[in-house]
């Protein structure tokens, strides 16, 4: 027991080092050595919905609305704020412990999750393998594959969400795995359904609905070979769900309620079914050669051991094998007929694009079954086997590198990419096929030792600072904090309220990050009221620019189909920007008596876009009015004296019954009174509020508080203290149990 604690203290410092020596560039305070994850999706969309977090919880505030993109949504339900996620909050504490928020911040985050990822994989092999003499070796291997292998070190951490809802798997398999270890021990089950329900809080639902099925499935499947009752498998099934559901409540519950209501509903089969086109399964063994990144590669001996795994019937093994093929066949989206056969019978794919991302259950199964069969070196019956199949792999490598090689002595610009991924895979399999011929020898732990640093080496060498996810700069210099120069224009107006079209110069979601009202962004869910209005006309759209009080447009046009006066002039990525200031911009709130009545938001949109349609001096009502309204004489003032994220106030003064236009998005969990008695919130123009307004002087308070929200925070504290207060007593108790040997 105390060589097998050394032995694992010793691989968790190894991996620790190899985690700071793959990220050194990030880490390293010296600003000339520092590298940074690339400007996207990764500073577009994370590092400013983590600005905007950063700044509400810095005030103590729970940020459930947003009214910096898409012209306003609730950020509490979009997935991919993780506005609750555990470690997402941990950066938060420690971004205000440093003062401020930065670009750097995030990318430690996502680099702990590697971290985290190698560890919790680490354990899960260790368990399953732990009969095995070199048990260490092959859970510092699979751990080493699936940290650094193509997938995650590929693309995830620039799409973040996916990086850390992807990371649990390990870890809620450990939970199957002791839970079913011989005899059923339930208690198990609430770790299960904790890494569950963190993966879900992450962000990204179609990677956690991946999971889902994986754990549902994994717990099928060890309840059947264990020969347990089948009741164990639906006791099981309903802690895990009720653990994940409990904790993840909070924000599952707006999040569905988003779903109603967002553009990606009406996605169809061509939408969401791309996926690898069938010869990226090249990059197995040649990463780079098919695409910009190579989610499949896992590396060579990673292959050559997982087959071993494979032939040698190693625990568990049969599982991640089918679970390795039927993802795969998923990951191809409709370059597959699986993927047809399975649309409309799979609950839950439908409403998800990307079918390339199931490579993560690719890549978790052979980064598994690799250390499975590393684990279980030698087995004596099968040497001659393992020989053989390395010898195979070498030599076709071999042959593909010399043709390869031809071709580049032809063609050098054309090949050059190919010819020095060929080189390496094949040096690498044949340093397997010698490690394979030593393991008869005495010294096997030292053979297995160069076989781990052969793994780390190749991996390392073909994702390391890797020029798909990093740029040499330091993250200061990536994208500034503070409003640049093309945007302080508008910062500095604090005249009235207002929005700005920012879909070229400000971009992305930086007014999230500039505190700046845009009505553009690109979180994959937007408002699909607001999207019909705003995207109508995809660049230069006044209709959307009048709905919505825009006062400013980005554009890199000098004239607009508007009267305006041009500002400023900038760049952005795509080329010169120039910033208009519109002439007569709408007012955020104004009173109407005008109003043309239509019974649904189709033929609202529709008169919206006449070009006869009058938005200024008529407002679109859905539903009739109750109040009289006399269209000839009507003066007043409106004036937005609060306006915060979840909190409004209009002072109204009105000479006649009126209608109040607010360029507000309307949306459920909006609470509307007047005078302090509750008023109902018209729906205008199909996406907008409205409120009819009897003369005289008022005051019309509006409160974002949803119920979605509400009860889902209930049932998440009433979760997290059961778990605390129950949950880990008795993980406690259990392990103490199975480490007796009782049960």
């Amino acid at each position: 027991m105390l060589r097998r604690r050394r032995s694992d203290a010793l691989a968790v410092l190894v991996l620790v080092v190899l985690w700071a020596i793959f990220f050194w560039r990030i880490l390293t305070p010296i600003a000339a050595d520092q590298a940074s994850f690339k400007k996207g999706d990764f500073s577009g969309q994370f590092v400013a919905f983590g600005a905007y977090q950063y700044a509400r919880s810095s005030d103590g505030d729970i940020p459930l609305w947003n009214p910096y993109n898409n012209g306003g949504f609730p950020f509490i339900a979009d997935t991919q704020a993780a506005v609750f996620y555990r470690p997402r909050l941990v950066t938060m504490v420690l971004s205000q412990l440093a003062g401020e928020w930065t670009y750097n911040a995030l990318q430690l985050e996502a680099a702990f999750h590697v971290l985290l990822l190698s560890l919790m994989m680490y354990v899960y092999v260790r368990l399953l393998t732990i009969r095995n003499y070199h048990s260490v070796f092959g859970s510092l291997a699979s751990a080493i594959i699936m940290s650094y292998g193509g997938f995650t070190a590929g693309y995830p951490p620039l799409q973040l969400a996916l990086l850390e809802a992807a990371i649990w798997l390990p870890l809620a398999a450990t939970g199957i795995h002791l839970a079913t270890n011989n005899r059923f021990r339930w208690q198990w089950l609430i770790l299960a359904g904790f890494a569950l329900g963190q993966s879900w809080m992450a962000g990204h639902p179609q990677t956690s609905w991946f999971l889902t099925y994986t754990l549902v499935a994994y717990l099928g499947y060890r309840i059947y070979v264990h020969k347990l009752p089948i009741r164990n498998f639906l006791i099981g099934t309903v802690i895990m769900g009720a653990i994940t559901f409990g904790i993840t409540a909070v924000t599952l519950l707006p999040g569905i309620e988003y779903l109603a209501y967002a553009t990606r509903n009406d996605f169809g089969f061509d939408a969401k079914s791309n996926g690898f086109p069938l010869q990226d399964v090249m990059q197995f063994f040649f990463p780079g050669s098919v695409s910009y990144w190579s989610p499949l590669y896992v590396g060579i001996p990673g292959l050559v051991f997982a087959a071993y795994a494979i032939r040698t019937r190693c625990k568990d093994s049969l599982f991640w094998l089918i679970l390795g093929v039927i993802a795969l066949l998923l990951s191809f989206g409709a370059n597959s007929v699986f993927y047809h056969a399975v649309y409309n019978v799979l609950p839950g794919l439908r409403y998800f694009r990307g079918q390339e991302r199931a490579a993560l259950l690719v890549t978790s199964s052979l980064a598994i079954l690799a250390g499975s069969g590393i684990a279980a070196l030698p087995a004596i019956e099968y040497k001659c086997w393992l020989r053989n199949t390395a010898f195979i792999v070498a030599s076709l490598l071999t042959v593909f590198t010399i043709v390869i090689f031809i071709a580049w002595l032809g063609d050098g610009a054309a090949y050059g990419t190919y010819i020095r991924m060929a080189v390496l895979s094949a040096v690498v399999a044949w340093c397997v096929v010698g490690i394979t011929y030593s393991l008869q020898s005495h010294n096997a732990s030292l053979i297995l030792m160069a076989l781990v640093a052969l793994i780390t080496f190749e991996l390392f060498t073909v994702s390391i600072d890797s020029d798909t996810n990093y740029e040499s700069i330091p993250a200061t210099e990536q994208l500034s904090m503070s409003p640049p120069d093309l945007i302080q224009p508008v910062v500095n107006d604090t005249s009235s309220l207002f929005r700005v079209d920012g879909f070229r110069g400000l971009e992305a979601n930086y007014g999230s990050l500039y505190s700046v009202m845009d009505i553009r962004g690109i979180s994959p869910l937007f408002l699909s009221s607001a999207y019909e209005l705003i995207y109508s006309d995809y660049i230069n759209n006044p209709l959307a620019w009048e709905l919505f009080a825009v006062k400013y447009v980005y554009s890199e046009r000098d004239e607009l189909h508007v009267p305006t006066t041009i500002i400023t002039q900038g760049s952005d990525s795509q080329g010169t920007v120039y910033l208009h200031e519109l002439s007569d911009p709408r007012p955020f709130a104004m009173l109407m008596n005008k109003v043309d009545v239509v019974d649904s938001d189709v033929f609202a949109y529709a008169l919206a876009r006449d070009p006869n349609y009058d938005a200024r001096h008529s407002i679109i009502l859905l539903g009739d009015v109750e109040l009289g309204l006399d269209e000839a004489n009507s003066t007043g003032t409106a004036d937005v004296t609060i306006y915060e994220p979840e909190h409004i106030e209009v002072d109204i003064s009105a000479d006649e019954n009126t209608i109040l236009s607010l360029a507000q998005i309307d949306y459920p969990g909006w609470e509307a009174t007047l005078d302090g008695k509750p008023i109902e919130i018209r729906r205008a123009y199909g996406a907008l509020m409205a409120f009819e307004i009897p003369a005289g002087t008022h005051q019309l308070e509006l409160v974002y508080n949803p119920a979605s929200y509400r009860i889902g925070a209930i049932i998440s504290q009433v979760t997290w203290v059961l778990v605390l207060l129950f949950g880990i007593p008795m993980l406690i108790i259990a392990s103490r149990g199975q480490r007796n040997g009782r049960g």
